[in-house]
């Protein structure tokens, strides 16, 4: 009976002395993860750190002119900073063509079988063209398809821009919608007599 008791004790400090070995190698481990994780973290926060203050001092210096600017000449204009700029129209997602409403005038023909003419934007409001402040210029193909009615002597038809440069040189009269592809160039001017002209 006495060794039985011995025995079972001795398993049983066995048993114990194991689970206290093995339990704390699991521990180990699940620190040594952590201890790994945190490592990592610390090391990317450094590096993000250092390229932020490499941004920094980049930006910085970029920021310094070595020496006097040179007064601008006057071949350079600059455009004022209170006229509002040009952005060509986008089309629509699903949409081939997008507009711009404006004055067309000034045409004039160009070497090369191109015209140039100019544009005073237009927005439409209920009906009644009211200018946007934004004038630009453009330079086309002779051949650009022009839909006319008023323009024609009342009588709806297609032209081509050439076939009415002599009617567009003078200044704002005429309304045309302007048509854009997806690369902002004009495709086709369509006469807006369908507008009011404020």
């Amino acid at each position: 009976m006495l060794d039985e008791t011995g025995l079972d004790e001795r398993l049983a400090g066995l048993a114990t002395e194991g689970r206290r070995f093995a339990v704390p190698l699991a521990a180990e481990q699940i620190r040594a993860r952590g201890d790994r994780r945190r490592r990592r973290k610390r090391a990317a926060q450094a590096s993000g750190g250092v390229l932020l203050a490499a941004v920094v001092v980049v930006g910085g210096l970029s920021m310094v002119r070595p020496g006097p600017e040179s007064a601008p000449t006057a071949a350079k204009p600059k455009p004022s900073a209170t006229a509002p700029l040009f952005v060509a129209p986008t089309p629509a997602p699903g949409e081939e063509y997008a507009s711009e409403l404006g004055y067309v005038y000034d045409a004039m023909v160009l070497g090369g079988d191109r015209v140039r003419v100019t544009v005073q934007q237009l927005r439409d409001e209920k009906g009644t063209a009211v200018p946007t402040g934004v004038v630009h210029k453009v330079t086309l193909a002779a051949v650009t398809p022009v839909e006319v009615e008023h323009l024609a002597g009342g009588k709806p038809g297609d032209m081509r821009l050439e076939d009415v440069v002599d009617r567009l040189r003078a200044g704002p009269r005429w309304v045309f919608a302007l048509d854009y592809d997806g690369e902002g160039r004009i495709q086709s001017l369509r006469e807006a007599y369908w507008l009011t002209v404020e």
